[in-house]
């Protein structure tokens, strides 16, 4: 459950903290007081969708840091290779700064926005007033039922058959074209593969080229400065090179090296200095004798590199890309030459893919009813207890408009109905149902699909829009019983709903030094009754209001005891 939130320079809110208990904590307050922020706060911490702007003014960044305890088990914690410490406390930090980046950390430990996104899936649900609308979307029920009915498995089961079928369907179409069109592709297909297969290109042929149209370009500097080294070193007829005067020294200095130790080791330098020239000035020769240039050649070569820089403009950047484009043409050309043998092929392949498509369809269409049976009865129980008795809820079916049937979803188009009073037809959702309808329905739905994962904390912002008298008594209890086995949050303006929780926040807003801040405090008996009082008379409090919020007190005490409650 979320112990402790920590909101600094968050709007409003200087800095605050609140600690939370289990059960059922309220919160309440006037209209612009600051609640919504502590749900952006809570939306922040798990990962939602932040922005800059919530940066109080005047701030260099905001922070919201949030304990989690008594967890259970959570697949986030194994696939990550974190969890909770060794008290069993979560947690969690993040920091918005005013360039749009965040700094999130897990016991110091940084983490991406989508890695605590993930995460925070698996700590909190929250439900807000938008939720309707959602239920008023039959685009959403679908994964409203699938969610009830556990039906994940199935889903990926058949999604995979449905891509290898679609994938099959695309290759069909691919081939599937008139004569005149198959005509003029042909044509077009065999032009290219002749006029690259003329080409004769070979792989690494277009540096090779370039290489040596520099080589042929520089050809006579090249030659000269061979041929000149070559003299220096070895001299020709009528004068001695470097390499000859080397030896004329060594020979000079041979007698002395018998005389002098000093000698000796310049007459084996000047050794060392002559073979070296003689090995240079054999290199030289065997270079210049290497040159094999050819008249004309410059020009075959600048035509040849023309060829290809042609062809690139056409078929790729590179030589390697276009001997691919080729192999790729030849391919598509042996296709379409063989299309009805490979049409033929690939509709047996289909007609199997359709099969193993349409039995997972079938069997996740099966659960799917199932699950819509339990759903009804659920909703129907859930809605009796939120004072709509008379309420009918039904999952409707229908068959989807897809090709043979089949959608990436399934089989099946889903729509929930109601009855909204007794001898009225069942309609859609979103034709008859009133804001209070909506909303208590989606506390039902919402209450029933919590009972089947993991998340300990749920919070609902306001979701008692257009609910009240007895209707918001039944959705005070409903609050209460949910909070007997989960952490709820609520943000509320219904004195009845507030009255039965366990915890109570007042969020109000002050002024301080020419600045407006927002304080949470957690609300004795004594305040909670001057908070209820408000809520139920506005600003003028009597002493009669205050006798009624007591009252409420001590009716929301008795009901949670009656539940065997703590």
């Amino acid at each position: 459950m979320l112990s402790l939130l920590h909101i600094e320079n968050i709007a409003v809110i200087e800095s605050a903290d609140i600690q939370f208990d289990g059960g059922f904590n309220a919160l309440t307050g006037e209209t612009g007081a600051g609640k919504s922020i502590v749900i952006d706060a809570i939306g922040a911490i798990i990962g939602e969708r932040t922005s800059r702007d919530l940066i109080r003014t005047g701030a260099k960044s905001a922070r919201v840091e949030a304990v989690f305890t008594h967890l259970p088990s959570l697949p986030w914690f194994e696939e990550n290779g974190m969890g909770p410490d060794e008290d069993g406390n979560l947690i969690l930090q993040r920091e918005i700064q005013p360039d749009g980046k965040n700094v999130c950390r897990l016991a110091g430990r940084l983490l991406t926005v989508s890695q605590l996104r993930a995460l925070g899936s698996q700590l909190v649900n929250i439900h807000g007033q938008h939720d309707g609308q959602q239920l008023l979307d039959e685009r959403c029920h679908l994964s409203y039922l699938d969610s009830f009915g556990a039906t994940e498995a199935l889903r990926e089961d058949y999604r995979a058959a449905y891509d290898s079928l679609a994938a099959i369907q695309r290759e069909i179409a691919a081939l599937e074209m008139d004569e005149a069109e198959k005509s003029r592709r042909i044509d077009s297909l065999n032009f290219q593969i002749g006029e690259l297969e003329r080409a004769g290109l070979k792989a690494g042929e277009e540096e090779a080229l370039s290489e040596r149209r520099s080589l042929l370009r520089n050809a006579g500097k090249l030659i000269e400065a061979v041929e000149n080294a070559h003299y220096a070193l070895s001299g020709d007829e009528d004068s001695e090179g470097a390499a000859a005067l080397i030896a004329t020294a060594e020979y000079a200095l041979t007698p002395a090296g018998e005389m002098s130790g000093q000698a000796a080791a310049l007459l084996e330098r000047i050794a060392e200095l002559r073979c070296a020239a003689d090995d240079v000035a054999e290199t030289l020769r065997d270079l210049r004798g290497s040159f094999d240039f050819e008249p004309g050649e410059l020009d075959e070569v600048e035509s040849r590199l023309d060829v290809i820089y042609r062809l690139r403009k056409k078929y790729g950047n590179s030589v390697e890309e276009m001997l691919e484009y080729l192999e790729n043409c030849r391919k598509e050309l042996d296709e379409i030459q063989f299309s009805s043998d490979t049409i033929a092929r690939l509709e047996k392949n289909y007609a199997q893919a359709l099969k193993n498509a349409g039995a997972r369809a079938k069997a996740l269409s099966d659960a799917r009813h199932q699950a819509a049976e339990a759903l009804q009865t659920r909703i129907q129980s859930e809605l009796a207890q939120l004072d709509m008795p008379k309420v009918r809820f039904q999952v409707e079916f229908a068959a989807v408009g897809g090709k043979n049937g089949l959608d990436e979803t399934g089989m099946d188009a889903v729509q929930f109905l109601m009855s909204a009073n007794v001898g009225e037809a069942l309609k859609p959702i979103q034709k008859i149902a009133s804001g209070g309808e909506l909303a208590r329905i989606m506390l039902a739905l919402k209450n029933v699909l919590a009972e089947n994962d993991d998340v300990t904390t749920l919070v609902f912002d306001e979701v008692d829009t257009g609910v009240s008298g007895r209707a918001a008594q039944k959705v005070a209890e409903k609050m209460a019983d949910v909070a007997g086995h989960k952490q709820v949050l609520c943000v509320t303006h219904l004195p009845q709903i507030a009255a039965m929780a366990d915890v109570h926040f007042s969020v109000e807003k002050g002024e301080s030094k020419g600045r407006t801040f927002t304080a949470v405090e957690r609300l004795s008996r004594d305040r909670r009754k001057e908070e209820l009082a408000r809520l139920t008379s506005g600003e003028h409090v009597t002493i009669a209001a205050l006798e009624s919020a007591g009252e409420l007190l001590d009716g929301a005490q008795t009901y949670k005891k009656g539940k065997s409650r703590p």
